[in-house]
């Protein structure tokens, strides 16, 4: 055989993996096993790595995961209000959300709409779409009609609402298939949800991990809940650093729980007076950043 045929022969052989046979076309592209030269593709020479190396590449996958889970959110997983474009409060109650589009506001803008329509003698309507508000007596039954059709057209916050209806009946499969439906479109909520339901067990097998992950992914999109649980769940595995760092990004949301796991962390040594100044300082200012006069007046209507 020629040199001219060597060659040519070697360069058809690199044009395709020898193990899987896929061939180099498109935006598929090889690279030469150091192993075994034949392999070609990234999953035949993930197969062909020694155990040393399956362990360093686990090792940099755990590595780039930390990277991403302890990085400082720049928001909560609420966001702001649409309206007043202020951070929308921790607090549960300091909210409202506008059943008619799934939209969450503060109890701010919720309450200079009211007194705007009472003032002009206006009929009441969403603060944000500007639908019309239901009379009480039709309330409930329209809620409910438009929470299913709402969830039909893949909202996430009414698919949410479904499998709570669907949780406090004790259905819990049908809980887990809608919670798993918003998980799918991306709701930060869903992700919490799905987590307790697989660490209970209810309506799938229990599965630690897959609760794990989820909790996790819900903590990286800025649900200080989930970050304060997983910190729970560091400091009861001994991995106090861990824990720290979590109860210092859920300080830096401005959830209050957070700073009573630092103070508990501190007085065990595990946190530095300087990096328990600075966590008291950052959710100072997050809270802060939440209030506003039409926010404080509608507290005390």
């Amino acid at each position: 055989m020629s040199k001219d045929n060597v060659e040519a022969n070697v360069e058809v052989a690199e044009m395709y993996c020898a193990s899987c046979g896929i061939t180099e076309v498109d935006d598929i592209k090889l690279n030469k096993c150091n192993d075994c030269g034949l392999a070609r593709c990234d999953k035949c020479q993930i197969d062909h790595l020694p155990p040393k190396y399956e362990q360093l590449r686990r090792q940099q996958a755990a590595e780039l995961r930390d990277e991403i889970l302890f990085r400082q959110p720049e928001s909560t997983h609420l966001g702001d209000c649409p309206i007043c474009c202020l951070p929308l409060s921790l607090i549960f109650e300091e909210n409202t959300l506008c059943s008619c589009c799934s939209t969450t506001i503060c109890n701010g803008c919720d309450y200079a709409s009211q007194k705007r329509e009472l003032e002009e003698k206006l009929e009441p309507a969403c603060p944000f779409c500007r639908r019309p508000v239901p009379k009480k007596e039709e309330e409930n039954l329209k809620f409910q009609t438009n929470t299913m059709k709402r969830a039909k057209a893949n909202d996430p916050v009414a698919t949410i609402q479904l499998s709570r209806w669907r949780y406090g009946e004790g259905d819990y499969v049908g809980a887990f298939e809608y919670i798993v439906k918003a998980a799918e479109q991306g709701d930060v909520d869903a992700y919490t949800h799905l987590s307790h339901l697989y660490r209970e067990g209810l309506g799938v097998e229990k599965d630690e991990k897959n609760g794990l992950y989820y909790l996790e992914e819900a903590a990286i999109a800025g649900h200080p809940s989930a970050r304060y649980n997983l910190a729970g769940y560091e400091w009861d595995n001994e991995r106090y650093d861990r824990a720290v760092k979590h109860f210092i990004i859920a300080a830096n949301l401005g959830y209050d729980k957070a700073i009573q796991g630092l103070k508990d962390c501190y007085k065990d040594g595990h946190v530095s007076k300087e990096e328990f100044a600075a966590a008291l300082r950052a959710h100072q200012a997050a809270v802060d950043a939440t209030k506003s006069p039409q926010r404080e007046t509608a507290a005390k209507a």
